[in-house]
């Protein structure tokens, strides 16, 4: 069996703008919400009817954050989901200078 070289490509730590996919920064932050959420209820053994119980989200949110299904959960929606788990979110801006964008195709 023949080995194939493999190309090593250093990630921008945002893999939805390295797969250019629309929305990565929202994305990316949806991803990193539901990772918090995911830990608090792996940690403290909670099902998502116990979540629900405990914060007044729909047991559906939760099963959709397990399930990495975001797209009719906002980020407004993850923060007071980990709220309501006792935990506070703590966010830090860095903006950077983007490719022009015309139309929504870059230049």
């Amino acid at each position: 069996m023949k080995k194939e070289q493999l190309e090593i490509i250093r990630g921008s730590g945002n893999i939805y703008r390295d797969f250019d996919m629309a929305d990565a920064d929202v994305r990316q932050l949806k991803a990193i919400l539901a990772a918090e959420i995911i830990k608090t209820l792996d940690r403290d053994e909670l099902s998502v009817r116990k979540a629900q119980s405990l914060t007044g989200i729909d047991a559906g949110d939760f099963s959709r954050v397990r399930n990495a299904d975001f797209r009719r959960i906002s980020v407004e929606r993850l923060m007071a989901m980990i709220n309501g788990l006792g935990s506070r979110v703590e966010v830090k801006v860095k903006v950077r200078r983007g490719e022009t964008v015309a139309h929504g195709v870059p230049a």
